[in-house]
């Protein structure tokens, strides 16, 4: 059967349209150190890999937070200042610190030039499980709609946060596109709710048939994806 013309094109963000790895690793390390200036007990007692044990610890006793990565660190940093008897006026403070810090990012070189033709032929939407503030990095004029989990209340792969987000742009599912790097969160994630899905497989390798699954398409970049769109649009 010949697919469908796409209506809407959905993306992914975090390790899709920028890096995220060295933005997270920086702002640790920035966020560590305003900890020590301010909350001095909290950083003499826990490093950066304690603080995020005491994260993944928690997750395991409260999995709910896994759709709002932010209220988990601060419930966790809740925790470590109580235990240290440090000041909770600085909690505020150090979440805001590391919000700025984690919006820091960087597209990869092919985003930028690539988004506004796809833009030109497909209504553009966000899924995220990530905090990232597309207004702040100066990317939301190219998305009519963005729907992260933090404010949907479930993450990918929940097929529900997939479908609210086609309900909300008006689109079928099997009418939509998702472009994501994570196999298991993103491809079947956006599979299991309808959509097609586009693996961003910029590291290269065939990791998708270790874990047995089968993107609709596999891009490199954003150039091959919009290679693929364009085909797509021929239908």
């Amino acid at each position: 059967m010949t697919p469908r013309r796409p209506l809407a094109l959905l993306f992914d963000l975090d390790d899709t349209l920028w890096p995220i790895g060295p933005v997270i690793a920086a702002a640790e390390l920035s966020w560590h150190a305003w900890l020590a200036e301010r909350a001095p007990r909290v950083a003499a007692a826990f490093s950066i890999a304690e603080l995020r044990a005491r994260r993944l610890a928690l997750l395991e006793h409260r999995p709910e937070l896994v759709a709002d990565l932010y209220q988990l660190r601060r419930v966790a940093l809740q925790h470590v200042f109580a235990e240290t008897g440090e000041d909770p006026a600085a909690i505020d403070g150090a979440m805001a610190h590391f919000n700025v810090l984690r919006n820091a990012v960087t597209p990869y070189p092919d985003v930028l030039p690539v988004l506004p033709l796809l833009q030109g032929m497909l209504r553009l939407g966000v899924i995220t499980n990530g905090n990232a503030d597309l207004e702040v990095i100066g990317l939301h004029h190219h998305f009519e709609y963005a729907l992260a989990s933090a404010r949907f209340g479930r993450a990918k792969p929940d097929p529900a946060i997939f479908l609210a987000a086609c309900d909300a742009m008006g689109v079928a599912p099997r009418d939509a596109v998702y472009v994501g790097d994570d196999l298991r969160l993103d491809v079947q994630g956006a599979q299991g709710a309808g959509l097609r899905a586009v693996w961003m497989n910029r590291a290269g390798g065939d990791a998708h048939l270790a874990a047995g699954v089968t993107p609709d398409a596999i891009c490199s970049g954003f150039d091959q994806l919009l290679a693929w769109v364009r085909e797509q649009m021929r239908h």
